[in-house]
């Protein structure tokens, strides 16, 4: 399929589109939303304006995975009528926000590509995973597990499409042709079903009625 060119007010590139299919043991899901599909073997600056944001809310991340531009701040709001302390020590994206009340918001930069595993200090229920990307052709899956990603510079680059619970992204390699569109289809297994950590001191977490 042809797209239009940028001078029609298409962005430059080609379009990778198609569809994940999310299974649990086997069986599809009726809602795949949330899935990244994302390009890698190009890098892009991060476009400016309002960062993203990973909201506390009902001792939960919304949303738990969350796709961001190497270079990019992220927003901590916390919705909360509590104490939150988002942290993460995940290899070279360390970080500690502190503890802080509803209505704060706290934001941090990550410079790097590489996956972020994200709790907090005082709820172990909270997880969520931001992945630090190295450019902006990445997409969310609609309910039907439908995506498209535009503006991708033509080339062979690797896909990938990642659901929070499976054990690791599902890759495919795609040529994109400028000004055309090229159709990539994933299924994605979710496998697990828990996020047990420790918390920031690494050690097991303590009772967090008492931080209301």
């Amino acid at each position: 399929m042809l797209l239009g060119g940028a001078g029609n007010g298409a962005p430059a590139g080609g379009r990778v589109e198609g569809r994940v299919r999310l299974t649990t043991n086997g069986e599809p899901r009726p809602d795949a939303s949330g899935v990244i599909v994302y390009l890698t073997g190009f890098v892009e600056p991060p476009l400016k304006g309002k960062p993203p944001e990973l909201v506390q809310h009902d001792r939960h991340f919304e949303p738990p995975l969350l796709a961001i531009t190497a270079g990019q701040e992220v927003a901590f709001p916390n919705g909360d009528p509590f104490f939150h302390n988002v942290f993460s020590v995940s290899p070279g994206q360390r970080f500690d926000l502190g503890q802080y009340k509803t209505g704060e918001t706290k934001t941090r930069l990550f410079p790097e590509p590489g996956p972020v595993e994200v709790y907090c200090n005082i709820h172990p229920e909270m997880a969520a995973t931001i992945l630090v990307l190295p450019n902006r052709r990445f997409a969310t899956t609609t309910a039907d597990g439908s995506f498209a990603i535009d503006g991708i510079p033509a080339g062979t680059w690797t896909i990938y499409a990642y659901d929070r619970l499976s054990s690791a992204p599902v890759k495919a390699e795609v040529t994109v042709t400028a000004g055309a569109a090229t159709a990539v289809d994933f299924t994605v297994a979710q496998t697990r079903t828990t996020f047990k950590h420790k918390n920031k001191y690494g050690e097991e977490y303590r009772d967090p009625d008492k931080y209301k």
